[in-house]
């Protein structure tokens, strides 16, 4: 599955790319901002796709402009109470502080909580200030009894999203326009059948138009003033 909005480009995570994930997630420019912080083996690696490679878990890896700078997810869905965990991480240094990581969760987010209705959760260092401030624009609030907590839980609802991140949105849609987000199924979907069990959890009235290639969907999504 791919997912874009205008040079933003997401692919879902495939065995393919896991090592490049792991030696960036090794690097201390991104370990040190984790809960885990010792050496990933290959060995370990693989076990962990293992466990994400399904449809409760949705991992892409973050293309900008072609290149590959980094990882976001919404992991350990459930489904029937409507929850994810979200997380991102970005590798390439060229990005790491510009508008580009929260372009990125901006439209992840449009896509969780407006498309398939999921609250989201997110665990943040304590001392990660930087994401800290990030997701607080975004209507993250700190979780109960997480003050004192190392690796702090915080949740955003669709009405604190509304809420908290006007003005961040207004700026997002100035910066994407209003072109749709766009949500394209590839062949090995089908014959795993996560394009049908993500399809059937689709808010429907968020399409804008579906185009059928042989079986193989592409769905727009309209922008979210």
């Amino acid at each position: 599955m791919i997912i874009s909005k205008g040079n933003i480009v997401f692919r879902r995570l495939l065995h393919k790319d896991i090592e490049l994930v792991r030696n960036h997630r090794n690097s201390s420019d991104v370990s040190q901002f984790m809960e885990y912080r010792q050496h990933i083996t290959h060995e370990m690696q693989e076990n962990w796709f293992k466990s994400i490679n399904n449809n409760n878990n949705l991992y892409f890896v973050i293309e900008y402009k072609g290149v590959k700078i980094g990882l976001i997810n919404g992991k350990d869905i459930d489904w029937k109470k409507h929850a994810m965990e979200t997380g991102i991480f970005i590798w390439d240094k060229n990005y790491l502080n510009t508008h580009i990581p929260l372009l990125a969760v901006l439209i992840f987010g449009e896509l969780g909580i407006m498309t398939f209705g999921l609250t989201a959760y997110a665990h943040i260092l304590k001392t990660n200030h930087r994401a800290k401030r990030y997701n607080k624009l975004l209507g993250f609030r700190l979780c109960e009894g997480q003050e004192n907590v190392e690796n702090q839980l915080y949740v955003m609802t669709k009405e604190s999203y509304f809420k908290k991140a006007k003005f961040i949105r207004g700026a997002f849609l100035k910066l994407t326009g209003n072109q749709d987000t766009v949500m394209k199924f590839e062949k090995d979907d089908y014959s795993t059948d996560f394009a049908n069990f993500l399809t059937d959890k689709l808010d429907n009235g968020n399409i804008s138009r579906i185009e059928d290639n042989n079986g193989i969907k592409t769905l727009y999504f309209k922008a979210i003033s």
